[in-house]
């Protein structure tokens, strides 16, 4: 069974994502986290585009940050994103973001995000079956 599926992307901080004082909003990490998500599933084939072509959306219920350090504008930064293998039907992630010239930790979290029909928005309680098709292919099941 394989342990982790991880994909790193960087991200530069942009001017509008900073305040006056050229500091960071911190709702922005959170968007941050979304650029990982979505690096994540492009490459491993699990992007918000595949499941919405297979009548599926998949919004965020959760997500948690921990901030360490502030990232100011023009700053590079590494958005490291894991997935978390479970058995219910949701998508699990972890996030880590390092300054790329510092290598420092900047902050790190997590989502959770639910599948729900497209058209009649229905929580779907199991996995859809696509989604086991790509676990067992990473060898998580």
């Amino acid at each position: 069974m394989q342990n982790e599926l991880t994909e790193k992307t960087e991200v530069l901080v942009r001017f509008n994502e900073a305040d006056p004082l050229g500091i960071v909003w911190h709702g922005h990490y959170i968007r941050y986290f979304e650029d990982g998500r979505e690096a994540f599933g492009n490459k491993y084939g699990i992007g918000y585009l595949d499941f919405y072509k297979r009548g599926l959306i998949v919004p965020v219920v959760s997500i948690q940050c921990d901030y360490k350090r502030s990232l100011r504008y023009g700053d590079r930064v590494v958005v490291e994103t894991k997935f978390i293998p479970c058995e219910a039907a949701k998508l699990k992630f972890i996030y880590r973001l390092f300054k790329t010239s510092s290598g420092e930790l900047i902050a790190s979290g997590s989502s959770l995000q639910v599948f729900l029909d497209k058209e009649s928005s229905t929580l779907q309680l199991t996995n859809p079956p696509f989604f086991e098709e790509w676990k067992k292919k990473q060898g998580f099941i």
